[in-house]
């Protein structure tokens, strides 16, 4: 511990640019497309509160498995699309890609058009299965 307190006292600028930079991070990964939530969290947000879940994978990866209720918008035509979500506006969107590195943007994109709030799949669909949640098929 003496050793953790010495080096923090040397390197001081480090210790700070290094904190700056962790907080730059966390602060632009939630700002971009919303906090991100396990599936564990998101099933909780769609039984408590209604979440509408927004799947933004192409249509046949949508048609392999999708979560329950989930609406396939592809991110591609999701500007033109976002018609189809006003009536759920005011309610929590779960926004769900493949991996989750892509429903970022999506999730950018619903919020500057007024959606709130807006959270992200952490891991999306692979992580959904791994953690043996149900896929529904069309």
């Amino acid at each position: 511990m003496l050793e953790l307190i010495d080096f923090v006292s040397q390197n001081w600028m480090l210790v700070a640019l290094w904190a700056g930079f962790l907080v730059w991070v966390i602060l632009s990964e939630t700002s971009r497309g919303g906090q991100s939530l396990t599936p564990q969290q998101a099933t909780t947000l769609i039984n408590t509160q209604d979440a509408v879940v927004v799947d933004v994978r192409k249509a046949e990866d949508f048609g392999k498995g999708h979560l329950p209720h989930a609406i396939n918008i592809p991110a591609a035509k999701l500007k033109e699309r976002m018609g189809e979500l006003e009536k759920h506006k005011k309610k929590p969107i779960i926004v769900v890609c493949q991996v989750g590195h892509s429903s970022g943007a999506s999730g950018a994109e619903l919020r500057k058009a007024g959606f709130d709030p807006v959270y992200r799949l952490k891991g999306g669909v692979m992580e959904w299965q791994s953690s043996r949640m149900p896929l529904w098929k069309n």
